[in-house]
């Protein structure tokens, strides 16, 4: 039997579920937690219905249907032991899970009480607060040593280009963020100008976020540069795994919790672009990671200073298996 193109044969034995709307953000934090954990997981990816998908994690009645009757008769099967989702209609589901007498873990801030999950994880700049609430700056990821020394291994050849080695993380424009054609100019004119004048490569990356005319600029200002780059799926394997192994510093524009949140996991330092274009929490994140001297703002020197793994997976980890025993 197949559900959501994930075989159900092993679900007797899997203790831990991972529910997420398949958003590549909220899947990475998910599964991020689990890892940490050290438990083995089964992933769902959830396909919500209306009504319920626009109520959620509010439940309407027959919430039991909201996510097709694959999910329908989980609920009425062998439980797992744990459930950890991450998002919205995440929240939904695992709520539901938790009727059911699975331990649930919602990460994120479900907008509605905590006290309907047994652990609410939630990044301190949303500012959600209660006794069953574990709060973390950024969010959860698998970066530690062991991750960076994978991905070196994965990605030898980057190894090879001189350094020191710049990597580039690209966003974009979001809700509390402005990033266009212009910032991306400066910016790269900034780091083209270290580089003619410092030596050392670039490797670059766009997100979901970065607009196409910036990753056609990204191509064209790169072009005479030592240097590695990926732009968009359909070109191979995404190199960031080795950015981060590989890095001798990071700059990463300010808009993306995520990437920040990566970078300042690794042990190289961190510079942050465009921190006056940022507002609202990932604003509060950036001035956060700035105050605990892990990020500098951007300059156009990018000198190095002593770096202090933000390690926050491992920490929350920790508690959420103190809490529930698990």
């Amino acid at each position: 039997m197949q559900r959501n193109g994930i075989s159900a044969k092993n679900d007797a034995t899997t203790a831990t579920w991972l529910l997420t709307d398949g958003l590549a953000g909220n899947q990475r934090q998910a599964s991020a937690l689990a890892l940490a954990l050290g438990r083995p997981a089964r992933p769902w990816v959830l396909q919500p219905r209306a009504p319920w998908r626009w109520a959620s994690p509010r439940r309407l009645p027959g919430a039991d249907r909201a996510f097709g009757e694959d999910f329908a008769q989980a609920l009425r099967g062998e439980r797992p032991e744990l459930v950890i989702g991450c998002g919205r209609q995440a929240a939904l589901a695992t709520r539901l899970m938790r009727d059911t007498g699975a331990r649930a873990v919602q990460i994120l801030d479900p907008r509605i009480a905590p006290n309907h999950w047994d652990l609410v994880i939630a990044p301190e700049h949303d500012g959600l607060r209660g006794p069953n609430v574990i709060t973390l700056l950024g969010s959860l990821n698998p970066v530690d040593d062991l991750w960076l020394a994978g991905a070196r291994k994965t990605f030898p050849a980057f190894g090879q280009l001189p350094g020191p080695r710049t990597a580039l993380l690209l966003g974009g424009s979001s809700a509390h963020a402005r990033f266009d054609r212009a910032a991306f100019d400066a910016l790269a004119s900034r780091l083209q100008a270290q580089l003619e004048r410092e030596g050392g490569s670039l490797l670059a990356t766009t997100s979901r976020r970065t607009p196409a005319e910036i990753r056609a600029r990204l191509r064209e200002r790169l072009a005479s540069l030592p240097q590695v780059s990926w732009y968009e799926p359909g070109e191979g394997a995404n190199p960031y795994p080795g950015l981060l192994g590989w890095a001798d510093r990071i700059v990463c524009t300010a808009d993306s919790v995520n990437m920040l949140s990566e970078a300042a996991a690794t042990r190289a330092p961190l510079f942050v672009f465009g921190i006056d274009r940022v507002e609202g929490r990932p604003r509060r994140f950036v001035d956060s990671l700035i105050g605990l001297r892990r990020a500098h703002a951007f300059d156009p020197h990018l000198r190095p200073f002593p770096v202090e793994p933000l390690r926050e997976t491992a920490r929350v980890a920790a508690m959420v298996a103190a809490r529930l025993g698990v």
